[in-house]
Formats: structure tokens, C-alpha cells, sequence
């Protein structure tokens, strides 16, 4: 789906609240960003972050932490290639 803010997806279809947007950095690698109609300002105060940032926030809150917040299903890189590949077939 694709809105004034970008290309995005749900990362959980139950609460269409929250969306996750993707685009390409200029070095080709996928980024992503939150948005959450809850709390606006999680889009001003969270930029773009990269899948390093992503998997450096799975080991430090993954499930050998205790933690149970899994960052992995909410930046699913597979989908934001599918969905940027679309976009660029266009």
C-alpha cells in the first residue's frame, strides 16, 4: 500500500493503526520507519533505521534476554522487498 508518507504494510493486520513504511537508501539497502496513529510521535521522534538496527535490537531484547518484544515480525525485510520491487516494476 502506498500513502503521502511512502510505500507500506501492517506488520500485524489486526491493528491498522500502526504501519511500517519502507524505501530504498541510496546504497540499496532496505530502511524502515514506524508510524502509529496512537502516538504521532513516534514518526517524528523514530527516523528510518536500517536491518543492522533492526537485528541490533533482536539480540538485545530477543528471547535469550527474557525479552518479548521480537523487532523481526514488525521490520520483516521479505516483505519490504516484495513491496518495493513492486513498486519499482511500475
Amino acid at each position: 500500500m502506498e500513502d503521502a508518507n511512502g510505500i507500506y504494510y501492517y506488520p500485524n493486520p489486526a491493528m491498522p493503526a500502526v504501519r511500517v513504511y519502507v524505501r530504498r537508501a541510496e546504497d540499496g539497502t532496505i530502511e524502515f520507519r514506524m508510524w502509529d496513529a496512537e502516538h504521532e510521535e513516534v514518526w517524528e521522534k523514530h527516523g528510518w533505521i536500517s536491518m543492522e538496527v533492526v537485528k541490533a535490537a533482536i539480540e538485545l531484547f530477543g528471547a535469550e534476554r527474557g525479552g518479548d518484544w521480537h523487532p523481526e515480525a514488525i521490520y520483516d525485510v521479505s516483505v519490504a522487498e516484495a513491496l518495493l520491487r513492486d513498486k519499482e516494476r511500475k
